[in-house]
């Protein structure tokens, strides 16, 4: 077996598969180790024994088991000190402020909003005392003017007073879990810093090497800030490229780098690791250094790098790969690079089984799949045998050391070479002939970077798509520049970094072709960027479809490495379902999973905002608000947080297939209503934007901008308009006024209001409608027109909404509250649930239950939720009755 460790990773990674989610106690788990070292000695006698495939059975079920075991070890529960499992035991409640103790994990870091600070707790004081607790804490200050924090530094004993919060993690199929991927990063907690008066310092211990290290890579990032002080976004792309700090990368240009398929370049993984390695290579060839001691700089320098820009996994995984391939190099060994990946890959699993489940790892892994096992096989095949025979290629003798072709490659490229120069002396013609060669040398270096380009798109293409529902169709195009400009800047870049630490004089003059490099590359990602049609959107592939890929890749691989003509067909036909299922990947030709015949209204989880889903019956789509990140109280911004409109929204059609929308409306423009509807809108086919009442406000009008970009008609729809929607009764009850009565801010009490009539059934939407909108509603509808058998509760539980007379005229059987977990406002109020409760309405609410899904045929009703809700057993049994 050429290839052995890739078996072995293979085999522990499906072990790790399959001990997910399973539970040993500790006994079990001492038999298990048992098992594991019989099938690895049973592997060994069968091996001694030349009885070589029962030996590889053996071996690779013992790592199987072992995989598994490793699995659940590393999933058992946390300690009981940890800060979840206090908070989860009831020890701790979040709803106050509290003292926290710890120390800093590293320098306070500049960000754009403020300050940044990591902490490792030690303990919390409460009214019960002090508690130790575990676990890490991420903490934000914004100053006031003239404000500054205490001076403090990594590894600092110091307290913070603050109201720590868990993690928003949005409730909704589909939806990215930030809480889990903090967690991944050992971030339990966030906090905001009210005043720079509740920090302290309690102590300064002596600085150990994590805490010099921590100051050294603050020091860096100050001097990399002063080589670009007038243009601070060349400086936050360089901080992200060389020190992998993406804090002040433009949100806009990272969306750019996205769109074109360049964002690795962000990411410091493999590419910035070998792009240093690499020059730190050449520079030892230059200076002559002896092999050893070349050999022991370099791996020096990588220890140091890895050090200095924090030991992300992306840059463990690149490093590791690094120094296999430098020490074997150094013993003059020729490394297969799958075995060298695989040998890297059970590492890094061995210390972190859970690492097999993140993205990040994965796609790292198939790009050196996608290199190593397609791409360069072929090269070897395709193109490395034209690149040999042009070396010598005037020196007639040496053709019969050449294959046919090459021969045949070479005598054809004398014959061209001297037709083209015929006319000229001996001494240009041999200078346009060798210009030309070179010429041809370089079209074929070309042609192996357009190729492994194109190979590592498709083999990303499946990963790509279910994590982050984008098909970049320029990625290799901008690849070819992207990728050789990274492979100048990284070097050039800790070339100028080094001299601002030594002789910032020199620095200053390498910062001007640094930064000029550094722009180009942003214009040219800008320019791949605006493409039309360079890059859409699209819901990730059934599970099918993915493991038909990853079939048809691996049976390529195999046929590459295989010669005959057994080899030659299995080529074409992996390469055939590769493209075909490419095709199916990157088109989505699924249809929607939606009910037929039912009205379907699904109140997501955003948090603290509104975004509500409507499927008619025959599969029309509807989108009502699109939720928002929360800005603070007024004079007291605060740190924007995650996009609902792209991780909860989006992400939630996305798992049901969802492409387009039919229409999209907007209640009011509200930051925790339309701030989500802007990703809505660039990720969607969306077939008209609904609007109410028109306001003056910024976020309205960047989202109109949008729609006239994309060539969304925009709608008014006001009270007394209706229509009939596949069947569905839509009716607007408010508001009344014209939309050409401009407001010059929006308000809650203009929110569009929707009544959903389905048959025997009804749905009211009311937005953020408040009392004053109520009464009104009251007064200027009809008997009966008011009336619902769900309601969506206004203005997420406010006491001043769905007041006691709007309430018993609706007479809801379902009343939705969507509000944020643990949301400043409150939300939902004791009296609105209290109000609620006597009407005998059954309530549930997204901060408690999730994404709330209502299913109704027109007679019966069906409710679930995404964290789980009893159903109503009188209304089941109707529905499935009637199906």
């Amino acid at each position: 077996m050429r290839i052995p460790a890739v078996a072995i990773a293979v085999a522990f990674a499906g072990g790790i598969l399959l001990g997910r989610g399973l539970h040993l106690s500790r006994s079990v788990l001492g038999i298990s180790f048992l098992c594991i070292i019989s099938l690895l000695i049973a592997a060994l006698l069968f091996a001694w024994r030349e009885n070589l495939w029962t030996a590889v059975i053996f071996s690779l079920v013992g790592w199987v088991c072992m995989g598994a075991v490793a699995m659940i070890v590393a999933s058992r529960p946390l300690p009981a000190e940890h800060i979840l499992s206090r908070i989860a035991a009831g020890q701790i409640e979040l709803r106050t402020p509290l003292r926290w103790y710890g120390h800093l994990r590293s320098e306070p870091a500049r960000l754009p909003w403020g300050v940044g600070l990591e902490m490792e707790l030690s303990g919390v004081e409460t009214a019960a005392g002090m508690i130790p607790v575990s676990g890490g804490m991420r903490i934000g200050f914004t100053p006031k003017e003239g404000e500054t924090l205490p001076e403090v530094h990594a590894g600092d004993e110091v307290s913070v007073m603050a109201q720590a919060r868990l993690p928003l993690v949005f409730r909704d199929a589909g939806a990215f879990d930030r809480r889990g991927y903090l967690a991944g990063q050992n971030i339990h907690l966030l906090a905001t810093l009210r005043a720079s008066s509740l920090q302290e310092r309690v102590s300064s211990p002596p600085a150990t090497v994590a805490t010099q290290l921590a100051r050294l890579r603050a020091l860096l990032r100050e001097r990399l800030d002063a080589l670009c002080p007038d243009a601070p976004q060349r400086a936050g792309i360089l901080r992200a490229m060389l020190l992998g700090d993406r804090s002040f990368v433009d949100q806009a240009e990272s969306v750019d780098f996205q769109k074109t398929g360049v964002f690795h370049v962000l990411v410091v993984a493999g590419l910035h690791v070998g792009a240093l390695a690499f020059f730190l290579y050449w520079l030892g060839s230059l200076l002559r250094l002896p092999r050893t001691l070349a050999t022991v700089l370099l791996l020096g320098a990588l220890f140091a790098y890895i050090a200095v820009v924090e030991q992300r996994a992306p840059v463990l995984r690149a490093g590791l790969m690094t120094g296999i391939v430098v020490l074997a190099s150094f013993f003059y060994r020729r490394l297969e690079i799958l075995n060298s990946a695989a040998v890297a890959a059970i590492a890094l699993l061995v210390a972190k089984p859970p690492s097999a489940f993140d993205t990040s790892f994965q796609l790292s892994f198939l790009a050196i799949g996608c290199i190593a096992g397609i791409a360069v096989p072929w090269m070897e095949r395709h193109v490395q045998p034209y690149v040999g025979a042009l070396r010598g290629w005037r020196d007639v003798t040496r053709d019969g050391a050449f294959s046919a072709r090459q021969a045949q490659f070479r005598l054809d490229l004398r014959a061209a070479a001297n037709a083209m120069t015929r006319r000229l002396s001996a001494r240009k013609a041999k200078w346009a002939q060798d210009f030309g060669v070179k010429g041809v040398g370089w079209s074929l270096r070309g042609g192996e970077m357009i190729a492994l380009s194109v190979v590592l798109q498709f083999g990303m293409l499946p990963l790509m798509a279910r994590d982050f529902h984008r098909v970049t169709v320029m990625g290799p195009v901008a690849n070819l520049f992207a990728v050789p400009l990274t492979g100048v800047i990284v070097p050039l870049g800790f070339f100028t970094l080094g001299g601002a630490m030594i002789a910032p004089p020199i620095a200053r003059v390498l910062a001007w072709p640094l930064g000029w490099l550094v722009a180009l590359q942003g214009r040219l990602v800008g320019w791949f960027a605006e493409v039309a049609h360079g890059s859409y959107r699209i819901p990730g592939p059934p599970l099918w479809v993915t493991i038909l890929f990853f079939a048809c890749g691996i049976a390529l691989a195999v046929a590459l490495r295989a010669n005959g003509r057994l080899g030659h067909q299995l080529k074409w036909l992996a390469a055939t379902g590769l493209l075909l299922a490419s095709f199916v990947i990157a088109t989505y030709p699924f249809p929607a999973s939606v009910e037929r015949g039912a009205l379907e209204v699904d109140v997501l989880d955003v948090a603290q905002g509104d975004s509500i889903l409507v499927i008619s019956p025959k599969g029309s789509t509807l989108l009502i608000d699109g939720g928002g990140r929360f800005a603070g109280f007024r004079g007291h911004a605060e740190v924007p947080g995650p996009d609902p409109g792209e991780e909860a929204v989006s992400a939630y059609l996305w798992s049901r297939g969802i492409q387009r929308l039919d229409a999209v409306a907007l209640t009011h423009a509200h930051q925790d209503h339309i701030s989500g509807l802007k990703a809505v809108l660039e990720n969607f086919r969306v077939g008209r934007l609904w609007l109410g009442r028109e306001t003056e406000t910024p976020a309205l009008g960047q989202l109109k901008q949008i729609a006239e970009r994309r060539h969304i008609p925009i709608e008014h729809e006001l009270r007394g308009q209706s229509f009939l929607w596949d069947g569905v009764q839509v009716d607007f009850l408010w508001p009344q006024i014209p939309p050409e009565e401009i407001a010059p801010s929006a308000k809650n009490n203009d929110s569009l209001v929707v009544r959903l009539q389905y048959k025997e059934r009804s749905v009211l939407l009311p937005g953020d409608a408040e009392k004053q909108a109520e009464y009104a509603m009251l007064s200027e509808t009809e008997a009966g027109r008011l009336h619902a058998d769900v309601l969506k509760v206004g203005h997420h539980g406010s006491k001043n909404s769905t007041m006691p007379e709007f309430l018993e005229s609706v007479g809801p059987q379902i009343a939705i509250i969507s509000a944020g977990e643990q949301n400043p406002y409150g939300h939902p109020s004791p009296e609105l649930l209290e109000r609620l409760r006597g009407s005998g309405a059954r309530i549930l609410r997204t901060d408690e239950e999730g994404a709330v899904q209502v299913v109704t045929d027109g007679h019966g009703i069906r409710v679930s939720c995404f964290v789980g809700c009893e159903q109503d057993e009188e209304e089941k049994k109707k529905m499935t009755q009637r199906r």
